[in-house]
């Protein structure tokens, strides 16, 4: 059995499955930039001043 066509078959299939993920992570932080009841992170300017380090 030829087994040659197993190798660019899971790194394409690698490759879509960081797509979709990279897409998912896109989509979320989109999303809790534009909530405006979302948490500031603590390196931000205008962020909670008790997290931040001294």
């Amino acid at each position: 059995m030829d087994f040659a066509w197993l190798i660019p078959l899971l790194a394409l299939i690698t490759l879509l499955v960081v797509l979709v993920l990279a897409l998912r992570s896109k989509q979320h932080t989109e999303n809790r930039r534009q909530d405006p009841n979302a948490p500031k992170s603590s390196l931000a300017a205008d962020g909670i001043a008790s997290k931040k380090a001294p």
